[in-house]
């Protein structure tokens, strides 16, 4: 399948084809050639693999095993599992090879030829932002004219493609290992209906080289982005000393083991059974993991005319599996296995904006793991191939009749559920249940959080519904009239966590408990509950509190993951009590997020505690180590070192992501606070004024210069500062509100105050905005009108001591 990317700092989407990036809540955000040697580190493991690759294929071929002895006698040597290939695997798993020739697994990534390049290389031309490209062939050979690094045309041969269907992307490689996927791509679909043309990524834009999103940036990097779903046994080799990949793959496809883990114990089990040797078996068969959670399992139908299942699913192997590629993760070790934990190797996004809908449902692509997280038919025990063939990829029946599996269509597939004309678009289940969105320009997927459409929710809270998605000249509140008639009430569906998240979006005032509530409900879903941990930045309530310490103990790992980034939230002095216990959690992804919450404390631990913290830092150090070659994992590790007090470290991190990227302003900003917790007040306003030479326009920058100034003495200079953060980013409330802080402070107070309202007119509910403007009020003796404010507060902040503290002040002040 091919995959959309990220969001970009632009808030634009990185069109790729399977991008992970992810960045820690608390850290901003922060090839090939391909030969045998490179497969496989050092001559014995190329001289072990190649024992067990020749004796399997010897025996699949013949169907006899005269070489079982060796063959066994070289596993028993060497315990590591070896990748053999899928031409190992043929011989005896026939009919899943055929299946799997078939899918999109198998074309998912191939060198270019006449077989596997779809798109028209016949002189064909495509002009986008004043570019004409032309696509040709010579010599065997496939070739595009386009822009390069630096704006002007030249010839790139295509070393690779990437994709099948609905479109085809392009790989060019770089003299450094680099393969870059070209933003032209190819539309497979059939030209009756739109398709077999060359088309841009970005069709609304106009990108060019200068551009973060050009082809030839890090955005849309292969090794980094893409390689690791579409081969099996990625290896990035990332040489950060010489900003060089030597990326390695054991086959160049998404394979039989990239599912079922390396096959040479599998086949030296195989050649020994079949050679009447006896062979160790712990029921295994020689692979790294059985994937069974279906088998012995039946699904019955209830009264409701649902199925249930004979037994509960217990494990997440199968999901997990699939979840290393269809899942919106960042990678923070390499070497992921079939029966390895996924948060070993993985850290997933979780539902939030602007990646998901309020309600949850995808906005951003997500690939399918998140959505499904939250469906109640992973809470009922329902595996991915329960409804697909996992190896041709395809469903497992047709249209309604996948459903029908467990949907008894006496029931489902009526006009009385469904209220359409039989065999029609709108009575199809998925149309309703699984709606889709178009990413990269072509290609619609279906939502897999498998929910009954909410109009009622499109009302309150702008999130999509699947009846508006087809009736596009109709408003949500007909759409909710209609299927309010139809049931006789506003439906409810299993998903009802859409209030929380929208007033966390929206930052009202009722957003920490209402995510709180969430956060403590053990009948949401875990990804829905790690996800109100993330969102919430103040638990300080009781009800907050409890919620956290319950999370972080949570038998979850997703829930004790979120609610370690409720943790970065709270004070200094009362993170190691709660978080030191999960520095020793048994996933990495929970550890190394340890680490990074407790590194400003860590000189505070007892000798066992620091011994606990100092495992788990290098966890961290080493999985931003293995992502060195991208700018915000540069700038994420300087941060940590910074915090540990390993500043020359630190400052070596931050220059080298300004090397990748000189014009990554997080590095910048980061850089300079880390100078400034040095106390080198001059150092950090240099890097910051050195930042906003590459990029002016740096809301962040300039704001952090204001402050930085001010700490000097220099408060005319930083109120100018202050003031063009505030005007470059009016959607970030703190920035307006250190301004007017500021203007107030330097005697401008009735300038504060229109600062103030004016913001608060995009921020109605933010704190510190509408405190601030009863403060000045009152003091330029507008008593009336502070009143009037402290009001607006109250109402917005109830039952907080000290809005009414202030309250009675004034309603006192007014009365003399």
């Amino acid at each position: 399948m091919d995959f959309v990317g990220t969001l970009s700092g632009k808030g634009r989407a990185i069109i790729l084809q399977s991008e992970r990036n992810v960045v820690a809540k608390k850290h901003p955000p922060a090839e090939r050639k391909h030969s045998n040697t490179r497969r496989i580190a050092g001559w014995s493991g190329v001289l072990a693999a190649l024992i067990v690759i020749v004796a399997g294929i010897l025996w699949f071929q013949s169907r006899t095993c005269p070489g079982a002895e060796s063959l066994l006698a070289s596993a028993q040597a060497d315990d590591s599992a070896q990748y053999v290939g899928v031409a190992a695997c043929q011989s005896c798993h026939t009919a899943e090879t055929a299946e799997w020739r078939q899918s999109q697994h198998q074309a998912a990534m191939a060198e270019a030829s006449e077989q596997s390049v779809l798109g028209d290389f016949n002189d064909a031309t495509f002009t986008y932002a004043g570019i004409t490209s032309t696509f040709s062939r010579r010599d065997g050979k496939f070739f595009v004219r386009t822009d390069g690094p630096d704006g002007k045309l030249a010839d790139y041969q295509i070393k690779y493609t990437f994709g099948v269907y609905p479109l085809q992307q392009y790989l060019i490689e770089f003299p450094d290992g680099r393969l870059q996927a070209l933003s032209i791509a190819w539309d497979t679909h059939a030209r009756e209906v739109g398709g077999q043309r060359w088309f841009h990524l970005y069709p609304k834009e106009q990108i060019t080289h200068d551009d973060e999103l050009h082809w030839t940036r890090a955005a849309q990097n292969w090794n980094f982005v893409c390689a690791d779903c579409h081969s099996t046994e990625l290896k990035k080799n990332y040489d950060a000393a010489a900003n060089r990949f030597q990326t390695s793959w054991a086959e160049i496809n998404v394979g039989c083991e990239a599912c079922h883990g390396p096959g040479s114990r599998h086949l030296a089990w195989a050649a020994a059974m079949q050679a009447g040797k006896s062979a160790t078996d712990d029921g295994s068969k020689g692979l790294s993991v059985r994937l069974d959670e279906r088998r012995g399992v039946t699904w019955a139908p209830n009264a409701a005319g649902n199925s249930v299942r004979s037994q509960p699913r217990t494990a997440e192997r199968e999901i997990e599996v699939c979840a290393q590629c269809h899942s919106r993760r960042g990678q923070i070790a390499e070497g992921y296995e079939a029966g390895k934990p996924f948060l070993d190797y993985y850290r997933p996004v979780l539902l939030t904006s602007p990646l998901y809908h309020p309600d949850g449902q995808q906005r951003d692509e997500v690939f399918i793991w998140g959505s499904f997280q939250q469906s109640r038919m992973f809470a009922k025990g329902v595996t991915c191939s329960d409804c697909h063939n996992p190896h041709s990829g395809k469903l497992r029946a047709e249209g309604n009749a996948v459903c029908a599996t467990c949907h008894q269509p006496v029931k489902y597939d009526t006009t009385q559920h469904h209220h359409h004309t039989p065999g029609s678009a709108g009575a199809a289940c998925a149309a309703c249940h699984m709606p889709t969105t178009t990413y990269m320009v072509v290609d619609p997927r279906h939502d897999h959080s498998l929910r009954v459409p909410r109009p009622d929710q499109s009302v309150k809270f702008g999130t999509p519904n699947a009846c508006n998605g087809c009736h596009t000249d109709r408003k949500a509140a007909w759409a909710a009239a209609q299927v309010k008639k139809w049931f006789g009430h506003d439906p409810q569906g299993y998903q009802r966590f859409a209030p929380a998240f929208a007033a966390a979006n929206a930052g009202l005032p009722d957003a920490q408990a209402l995510l709180g509530a969430v956060a403590g409900d053990a009948a949401q879903p875990p990804i829905v509950r790690a996800t109100a941990f993330a969102e919430m930045d103040d638990p300080s309530t009781r009800a907050g509190a409890e919620a956290l310490v319950g999370g972080l103990r949570d038998a979850s790992a997703l829930v004790r993951l979120g609610a370690l980034q409720t943790l970065a939230s709270i004070p200094l002095d009362a993170r190691p009590q709660l978080g030191v216990p999960l520095l020793t959690d048994p996933m990495r992804a929970i550890r190394i997020e340890a680490a990074s919450v407790l590194a400003p404390v860590a000189s505070q631990l007892d000798a066992a505690q620091k011994a606990a913290f100092d495992r788990a830092a290098a966890e961290y150090i080493a999985a931003e180590r293995y992502r060195a070659d991208r700018p915000e994992h540069r700038t994420n590790l300087g941060s940590f070192l910074g915090a540990l007090g390993r500043y020359e470290e630190a400052a070596l991190e931050f220059r080298a992501a300004l090397v990748l990227d000189p014009r990554y302003v997080p590095a910048y900003a980061n850089f300079a606070d880390t100078l400034r917790a040095q106390g080198n007040e001059t150092g950090a306003t240099a890097i910051l004024r050195d930042g906003l030479k590459a990029v002016p326009a740096a809301a962040t920058l300039q704001h952090s210069l204001g402050l930085a100034l001010v700490r000097q003495g220099e408060t005319e200079s930083a109120v100018v500062a202050l003031q063009r953060a505030a005007t470059l980013d009016p959607s970030n409330p703190r920035y307006a509100y250190v301004y007017a802080v500021a203007l107030n402070s330097t005697g401008k107070p009735s300038e504060a105050i229109r600062v103030a309202e004016r913001a608060l007119k995009q921020h109605p509910y933010n704190r510190d905005l509408l405190t601030v403007r009863v403060l000045f009020l009152r003091d330029t003796g507008n008593l009336p009108a502070a009143r009037r404010a402290a009001e607006q507060l109250d109402k917005a902040f109830p039952d907080d001591p000290a809005v009414e503290r202030l309250l009675v002040e004034l309603r006192a002040a007014g009365s003399r």
